[in-house]
């Protein structure tokens, strides 16, 4: 298996740009995250982020709650990128990826775990950037990486109750890979919405 962590680094930072482009009067604005507004769905991102730091520094991170409260309308840049920092330096060892982490779907190997980590980063910064009309180019080889796993780990017909993401839905026929990506989570872009 091909080391996921290049490219959960090249996620994280393709996230880590999209987050500083958040001006403070788009936070309340939608997402595809139907529940989520802008300023909700970083509170997620730097939360799901804590988590997963949590995980690679314990190999347990599941009492770790999945927001964050406190952050400052202009903070959402720095809370991210000190979050990513961390992050990374948490995954950086080889010994990670060859031992067991506790994750929400069981037991598994750190190298196992991190392509699922890779999915959730990428899916997000996705939302986040149709949050904010697109304000940047996304790299389409970590959505291509990101549906490969989708689709591995929630195959076609697959019951997603108790689950973070939605059913299938149909992607536009000129849908680039993270359209299709999202549209393999359930989601749809908010001009389709």
């Amino acid at each position: 298996m091909t080391d996921p962590r290049p490219l959960f680094t090249r996620a994280t930072t393709q996230a880590a740009e999209v987050v500083g482009t958040v001006r403070p009067e788009q936070l309340d604005g939608p997402t595809p995250c139907r529940d989520y507004d802008v300023r909700t769905l970083l509170s997620h991102i730097v939360g799901a982020l804590t988590r997963i730091s949590v995980c690679g520094e314990r190999g347990d991170g599941l009492d770790v709650r999945m927001f964050v409260d406190g952050v400052e309308d202009d903070g959402w840049p720095r809370a991210y990128d000190g979050i990513r920092t961390r992050v990374l330096a948490a995954w950086a060892s080889d010994e990670r990826l060859a031992t067991p982490v506790r994750v929400p779907w069981g037991s598994v190997l750190g190298r196992d775990a991190l392509p699922m980590y890779v999915m959730e980063v990428v899916t997000h910064t996705w939302d986040l950037s149709e949050g904010l009309g697109r304000p940047l180019g996304l790299d389409p080889e970590l959505a291509e990486y990101s549906l490969a796993t989708a689709q591995v780990a929630l195959p076609a017909g697959d019951s997603r109750e108790g689950r973070p993401f939605k059913p299938a839905v149909p992607a536009p026929q000129e849908a680039d890979a993270y359209g299709r990506l999202a549209a393999w989570l359930g989601r749809e872009p908010l001009s389709r919405a």
